[in-house]
């Protein structure tokens, strides 16, 4: 099934989701599905973790999460697609990349979430400008152990660690961000992962 017919056979949570199905549909075609790398400089494809901890049982449900320098804020892990068609083995290696975990499982074999609405806003990246553009972003759904040592990505973070749930949102400073992770925790509940 290609990228397309996957978004198309989504199930949208909410009504954010509904519009941003609607906004990957639009931009997709309107760049014929060249949005594979970094050369479309309007909009391309990217790749969110929400990473779980496999002790939630005795510790509560946590996530890990890095201090993004760009951003100033705790967030989720992911990156750029770059080319890669297999999504979720570009989850699992960014989150390897970003906090050098290396043993991450998916909870599930696709996407939890499509987030697309939200445009990036222009941004110095490595001394060079980079344009205000969009993110075709999915999420997956990934676990592991709180017990495995982390290291951040000194030239993209400047922390990573284990929240909690219950002060994830206070912890992030990126408003337009607090409605998405709130959408995963609520995702992650539904699926009755939380306990």
């Amino acid at each position: 099934m290609d990228i397309l017919e996957k978004v198309i056979n989504y199930k949208p949570f909410d009504d954010d989701e509904r519009s941003d199905k609607e906004k990957f549909i639009e931009l997709y075609n309107k760049y014929n599905g060249d949005v594979w790398t970094r050369d479309n400089e309007e909009a391309h494809m990217t790749v969110s973790s929400w990473v779980i901890n496999k002790e939630r049982k005795e510790n509560g449900l946590k996530v890990l999460m890095c201090y993004h320098n760009i951003y100033d804020s705790w967030c989720w892990l992911g990156g750029h697609a770059d080319g890669d068609k297999d999504l979720l083995h570009v989850a699992m290696k960014e989150v390897y990349e970003e906090t050098s975990i290396s043993k991450i499982t998916p909870v599930l074999d696709d996407m939890i979430s499509i987030e697309i609405g939200l445009p990036v806003k222009e941004h110095m990246k490595r001394g060079k400008l980079v344009k205000e553009h969009y993110h075709l972003n999915f999420t997956y759904l990934l676990e592991g152990s709180e017990n495995d040592m982390i290291q951040m990505k000194e030239d993209e973070n400047s922390g990573v660690k284990w929240l909690p749930v219950e002060e994830l949102m206070s912890m992030v400073k990126e408003e337009h961000m607090k409605p998405v992770y709130q959408k995963l925790i609520d995702k992650v509940r539904l699926l009755g992962l939380d306990k």
